[in-house]
């Protein structure tokens, strides 16, 4: 599948620039010998070798003359002003690229001791390396008012490289039996190492790549969590440590179990008042609202719904 405007100007915006510059290229369609023969003409010279370098990310342009050839391709690529000179600006060492604004798992997560022990048992680093650039998450309720699982689409990008697996954190509904939640790795990826935590009802998953990525490099992954073990069930939230990206986030309920109101909400943390509430319509024929951001924020975002 190739690539369209719409990721032209999402990786513009989140680089790094070596990506932004390949994607600009085949966006265009102008192989880098015609690319040479544009810039030649505005008096700059470069060569088709280095500009293969730029756009592998293998050398970066850092001398003043490619700084010149850099500007000028932003001309040539029809791209806006200082795009690519910004993130050449916003880069940082080799095997790295600039991370997104973030928020700590104490700020989001009430039961944040919890994770951050689980995280510990597993020896991963409170930043994983992956930041998200698209989330469409899939929430059942059941006909008891319990959650009865979820599942996400995931796409992440790496901001350093060597980034083989993505942890997933699953907090249950009072209640809730950790232990006798599942995990299930459904798209590129197999469940590693799973740790519970009994007295908060915390579940936390290693889910394993196909691959190693290098900084800038995306993956797109799918997993589930089936619970069903959790008491009623009045609202799913989720904490976004990173900003940048699109999250969708849908709840379905069962027939014999639908809510009387249903609303949207924001915290910029876990105990911060809600704000941002607008309620939802819930579909009578498919019995499911929906939320979509784009561009998410560090903070908190779910729905929440009355049963009376």
């Amino acid at each position: 599948m190739g690539n369209s405007e719409a990721d032209l100007a999402q990786v513009l915006h989140t680089g790094p620039f070596h990506l932004a510059l390949r994607t600009a290229l085949a966006v265009r369609g102008l192989p880098l010998q015609r690319v040479q023969h544009h810039l030649a003409h505005r008096g700059v010279k470069v060569g088709v070798t280095s500009l293969s370098y730029w756009q592998q990310g293998a050398r970066r342009p850092q001398r003043p003359e490619s700084l010149r050839a850099v500007r000028a391709l932003e001309e040539v690529l029809q791209l806006p002003g200082n795009s690519l000179i910004r993130l050449l600006a916003g880069s940082g060492a080799a095997g790295t690229v600039e991370r997104p604004a973030s928020r700590s798992y104490r700020s989001l997560v009430e039961v944040s001791g919890a994770v951050e022990q689980l995280l510990a048992e597993l020896e991963s680093p409170t930043d994983g390396g992956l930041h998200t650039v698209g989330h469409h998450e899939r929430v059942r309720i059941g006909a008891g008012r319990e959650l009865l699982g979820r599942e996400s689409q995931h796409v992440v990008r790496a901001h350093r490289d060597g980034i083989d697996r993505y942890i997933a954190i699953h907090h249950g509904d009072p209640g809730c039996d950790p232990s006798r939640v599942t995990v299930r790795a459904t798209e590129n990826c197999r469940t590693g190492r799973v740790r519970v935590h009994q007295g908060t009802g915390v579940v936390v998953a290693e889910l394993l790549f196909d691959a190693r990525l290098r900084a800038g490099e995306t993956y797109l992954f799918g997993y589930g969590f089936e619970d069903a073990t959790g008491g009623p069930s009045a609202e799913y939230v989720r904490g976004f440590s990173f900003a940048g990206g699109q999250y969708v986030l849908q709840v379905r309920f069962d027939e014999a179990a639908l809510p009387v109101r249903c609303r949207r909400f924001a915290q910029a943390s876990a105990g911060a008042p809600r704000g941002g509430r607008a309620d939802l319509t819930l579909s009578g024929h498919h019995r499911t609202v929906h939320l979509v951001e784009q561009g998410v924020r560090p903070g908190i975002l779910g729905i929440e719904w009355n049963w009376e």
